[in-house]
């Protein structure tokens, strides 16, 4: 059951909290469109029970109210925030997909609460130097990020509309996008558990406005409000080499920038693979707890 948390500058947040009350906390940032109820599979709990996973709405999605012109860097004060409200003050934090940009923020910006990151088939910055932002992306993201860095107002009516057709039919979106979805992410969304995963997270995430999604795309094609060199809490950045959405250069670009982090590159894997590859990202984070991070 949700529960709403009132940020400084009076607006309200949705936030969850789920597993082992007393156990080790993690923040599980969702995608993009998404809300903090797709984050997760639900068999997480029951294979790792000493864990204590909370998660939250950003800004438009969801139960989250809306913050205009948000940066990406904003996740960090929020995800402070909602720590604050669920009386935890260290957490480790996973960003999967357009979570993984938040959870970069949070890890350079709140050096001191986040004891370590992993960022899940994750982009770089807009104004990454040396990459080819584009190259390798899909038709979809790369309408959808080119609108934002070109025409917003196009970008928003574009996302309004698929929004209010994902709210009549929560399954078109995923229909949409069969066509380019590789063949190793095909077989992981016909997965009843993801699926079922993904839809919940949709519904929730764009019930009301298709606002999250917009600033979003804006967020993510501006600057961050920080640097990705700036991060000093061990990281984990993990890919698989056949996402198409995400491309793995993204994230062999910030491998490149944050010092010591971890680079998996997972072939025969796709962007939604990220699902699947969690509880092991959750054991890596154990270890660098266990490790003294």
């Amino acid at each position: 059951m949700g529960k709403h948390v009132r940020t400084d500058d009076g607006r309200l947040l949705m936030a969850e909290e789920w597993g082992n009350p007393s156990g080790n906390p993690v923040l599980l940032l969702h995608g993009t469109p998404g809300s903090r109820l797709g984050t997760a599979l639900p068999d997480l709990t029951v294979h790792h029970p000493d864990v204590r996973f909370f998660a939250y709405d950003r800004p438009g999605y969801g139960g989250s109210d809306r913050l205009p012109g948000r940066r990406v860097s904003d996740a960090a004060r929020d995800a402070a925030t909602v720590a604050d409200a669920l009386g935890i003050e260290r957490f480790a934090v996973v960003g999967r997909s357009g979570g993984a940009p938040h959870a970069l923020a949070c890890a350079a910006l709140l050096p001191g609460r986040v004891r370590a990151a992993a960022a899940l088939v994750g982009i770089a910055p807009r104004d990454a130097a040396g990459l080819d932002w584009f190259a390798g992306m899909t038709p979809f993201n790369v309408r959808e990020y080119g609108l934002a860095a070109e025409s917003p107002e196009l970008l928003d009516e574009d996302l309004a509309a698929r929004a209010a057709a994902v709210r009549k039919d929560p399954e078109g979106l995923i229909e949409d996008l069969r066509a380019e979805l590789s063949e190793h992410d095909l077989p992981v969304v016909s997965d009843p558990a993801v699926r079922a995963t993904l839809l919940r997270g949709y519904r929730e995430a764009l019930g009301s406005s298709h606002h999250g999604w917009t600033d979003d795309c804006l967020a993510f094609t501006r600057p961050w409000g920080f640097e990705v060199s700036d991060v000093t809490a061990p990281v984990l950045l993990w890919h698989g080499l056949d996402d198409a959405f995400s491309p793995p250069s993204h994230t062999r670009w910030l491998a490149g920038r944050i010092a010591g982090s971890t680079l998996v590159l997972e072939p025969g894997a796709g962007h939604f693979a990220a699902q699947y590859a969690l509880p092991r990202v959750l054991e890596w984070l154990r270890a660098q707890e266990d490790g003294g991070a």
